[in-house]
């Protein structure tokens, strides 16, 4: 059993999978609501009363990739675990890409399946914990002013659109100027999972992230290649 109850919604449309999901769920101490197709279960997700989101790819009407990049638009950063009876890479980065936070492939062991959850639930604890341990002041390197608690990104005083793994991804490196991350360290971190062999999605988002906050994308002036190794941020007395 879990130690506090947390509420779970999952958007399912196959009724055997759902039901075997909420039984092993609500067994293992957790609220389970279930709902069938993509476009209830996002007004659902909206509302914010819950903890969780498992969301099967393949759904009617409104697809389980759309939903997700919704919620991320609109800002919503419930945790997705996302569901698909396919195993092709590109479905998983690009689920990742849209902000999934994790990825399971059908058939799945509900043993793995529970695990990841508390995996997912325990990252969100700690992010909680941190943010209400500090008072998560503003940072300015450069023309960039990053407000982690307001979750707003300003360059030359114009707020740039970040999506949610960008502002993660430039949150981290600019708590941390000067440090190199490897491609796999910034999957651990940011996406909180280990995504072995995906680490090209972080080139993705790199280059995204560049293209929104650099002068010159082609040629950056704040996150800086490290070659053979993955990428940093530069220092403030650094900046050109």
């Amino acid at each position: 059993m879990t130690e506090s109850t947390h509420s779970i919604l999952v958007i399912e449309d196959d009724a055997d999978i759902a039901r075997l999901l909420q039984i092993n769920l609500e067994q293992d101490g957790y609220v389970v609501r279930w709902i069938a197709d993509g476009a209830t279960g996002i007004d659902v997700a909206r509302t914010g009363s819950h903890d969780l989101l498992i969301l099967d790819l393949s759904l009617p009407g409104l697809n389980g990739m759309e939903v997700c990049r919704r919620l991320r638009d609109e800002g919503h950063h419930l945790p997705i675990l996302m569901l698909t009876a396919r195993d092709e890479e590109a479905d998983k980065i690009l689920g990742l890409e849209l902000g999934a936070d994790d990825y399971l492939t059908k058939p799945f062991s509900i043993r793995e399946l529970l695990a990841r959850i508390r995996s997912l639930l325990r990252r969100v604890a700690m992010e909680q914990s941190a943010t209400a341990g500090s008072e998560q002041a503003p940072v300015t390197i450069g023309a960039i002013t990053l407000d982690p608690v307001k979750r707003v990104a300003i360059i030359d005083e114009a707020v740039v659109e970040l999506t949610v793994k960008e502002f993660d991804l430039l949150g981290l490196f600019m708590a941390h100027p000067g440090r190199a991350y490897s491609r796999q360290q910034l999957l651990e971190q940011v996406w909180g999972y280990e995504h072995g062999g995906y680490e090209h999605t972080v080139n993705t988002h790199i280059n995204r992230l560049r293209a929104k906050i650099e002068p010159d994308a082609a040629n950056p002036n704040y996150i800086i290649t490290v070659w053979g190794v993955g990428y940093r941020f530069i220092e403030p007395g650094d900046v050109q």
